[in-house]
């Protein structure tokens, strides 16, 4: 099997996929590579007013090679996929954009404290593999993403070519290397959250692969 294929049946339990099914129930369009999300009228009361104008988008490539790289970049006991309650949150972050994780299949309940003044993405259920891997997966991928109890707008990426790195062993892509794969999902980008406590609910499904996290997040005063 090629590397592409072998990381694209271990890493279906992430959060975030995207493709031909629509991340958000409420009917809410699709966004091709690249394109915004918008936050509802009623989650927009959760973000920052001063940081919301000013922060640019990352492309659907340059996010999802980001945060798989990201996310392979721990090993399994100090992964953030893996992490049950949070306390693996802030490993490798950068200061422009703040990921996070779903898990391998499991539910999980976590508290993260997040800087102020900094976006978030993350996936709702995600895949790389091939493209035809990625179209099949894409084919019943769903999700939702609740920020203070209120859905905010999903991103569809169906499929684009990404650059993922991690450290061996990690239990993500399971090597060490460099490669090149088709990455798809559903995504969410956040502007900044206000300072304060935060809820965030993360549901992914695609096939009989499904995720769910439930964050508590104390965002810091910038």
């Amino acid at each position: 099997m090629g590397r592409a294929g072998l990381v694209g049946m271990m890493l279906a339990a992430l959060v975030g996929c995207g493709g031909s099914a629509s991340g958000d129930s409420d009917g809410s369009p699709e966004a091709g590579a690249g394109a915004g999300a918008r936050t509802t009228e009623a989650a927009a009361a959760s973000v920052s007013p001063a940081d919301s104008a000013s922060q640019a988008r990352l492309s659907s490539e340059v996010l999802q090679s980001r945060w798989w790289t990201w996310a392979a970049s721990e090993p399994e006991a100090t992964n953030p996929v893996a992490d049950e309650d949070g306390r693996e949150c802030g490993r490798n972050q950068r200061k422009d954009v703040w990921f996070l994780a779903g898990t391998f299949g499991t539910r999980a309940e976590r508290t993260c404290a997040v800087p102020g003044g900094v976006p978030l993405a993350f996936p709702l259920v995600n895949l790389i593999a091939d493209p035809a891997g990625c179209a099949e997966f894409m084919s019943t991928a769903e999700g939702s993403a609740v920020l203070d109890g209120e859905k905010v707008d999903v991103e569809t990426s169906r499929g684009e070519t990404i650059s993922v790195a991690g450290v061996a062993g990690n239990p993500v892509t399971g090597t060490g290397e460099r490669f090149t794969a088709t990455g798809c999902g559903l995504w969410v980008q956040l502007p900044p959250l206000r300072s304060g406590k935060h809820t965030l609910e993360i549901r992914g499904r695609s096939q009989d692969f499904s995720v769910g996290v439930d964050y508590a997040l104390t965002v810091e005063s910038a």
